[in-house]
């Protein structure tokens, strides 16, 4: 009798040392669930006179995102693994298109943007199905995901002046800075996304990732107006490896590298005047073992 007492105790321990184990895990998991539903109840999203609430976009999000991004939104949703590129970690906090400088939080304004353009050349695509409410309410659904929204603010938003001129000074001038700043490096010579480091680039989370090719046409992931490509040059895309050229470029600069590759696009209906002077100039592939000045050339102030 005592044997087989000694047994059972013997047979209980294995087992009561398992739940005593779990519970830490038990009580997590319950404390997780409060404090999304309190995120959820909390969190907003603010564009223009709409307020955007996170509870309102649960079934939306469901619906339309979760496939994707994943029911935490941990980019790893059940169709994620056959993507290329990679949907976005919402809990990160890190967005490509913002226009707030480096490193920053994206105003609302930029996720509500980014869920109506969609991302050329992704399985993301414009969500312009949707009303305007249930963008601003996706956006407040977006946000509940990250702490960092609790303990930072949006950065202020790139201030973007008045575009100037184009002009075959400007090419130039832009062709010099793409050699400089070495934009070859992940572009390519001629613009073609066949640079050196392009094989072997990497997100934040390791995964593959490849350069724009100007070449190609197809719309840049963050916009494709002349504004939007300076926006680019001067905040970076986070989470990615192009960076932010807000401290190499003054804003003139930053011009005249919009249109040096605007003139290496196929003709677009934004291109016609850069693609003219290309061709007037005999505009050639860069050669990166030329020497460069010390000094961007001048332009003539008009």
């Amino acid at each position: 009798m005592r044997r087989n007492l000694n047994s059972h105790v013997n047979l209980a321990v294995p087992f009561l040392l398992a739940f005593m184990l779990a519970l830490p895990t038990i009580c997590g998991a319950q404390t997780t669930k409060y404090d999304e539903d309190q995120s959820l109840s909390s969190t907003e999203a603010h564009v223009g006179k709409l307020t955007g609430h996170a509870a309102a976009a649960k079934t939306d999000y469901r619906r339309y995102c979760a496939g994707c991004h994943g029911e935490l939104g941990d980019g790893e949703g059940a169709i994620a693994q056959w993507l290329d590129p990679k949907p976005r970690n919402f809990t990160l906090g890190r967005f490509r298109c913002r226009s707030t400088r480096a490193g920053t939080l994206p105003l609302d304004e930029d996720l509500f943007n980014s869920i109506g353009r969609g991302m050329d050349r992704s399985t993301m695509p414009p969500w312009n199905t949707l009303t305007a409410q249930q963008k601003v309410n996706l956006v407040a659904y977006i946000k509940h995901f990250s702490a960092r929204w609790l303990s930072e603010k949006p950065g202020e938003p790139l201030q973007i002046p008045a575009e100037p001129e184009v002009t075959a000074d400007r090419i130039r001038q832009g062709q010099m800075l793409f050699q400089k700043l070495e934009c070859w490096k992940c572009h390519g010579v001629a613009g073609r996304a066949n640079g050196p480091s392009a094989g072997v680039l990497v997100d934040d989370q390791n995964h593959s990732i490849r350069p724009y090719n100007f070449v190609e046409d197809a719309r840049p992931k963050c916009g494709g107006t002349d504004r939007d490509l300076y926006r680019t040059f001067m905040t970076g895309l986070d989470g990615t490896p192009m960076p932010s050229f807000a401290r190499d470029l003054r804003p003139d600069e930053a011009w005249s590298l919009v249109f040096y590759l605007r003139a290496l696009q196929p003709y677009n209906g934004m291109n016609t005047k850069e693609k003219q002077i290309a061709r007037q100039l005999g505009l050639k592939p860069i050669n990166p073992n030329a020497s460069l000045p010390d000094a961007a050339p001048a332009v003539p102030q008009q």
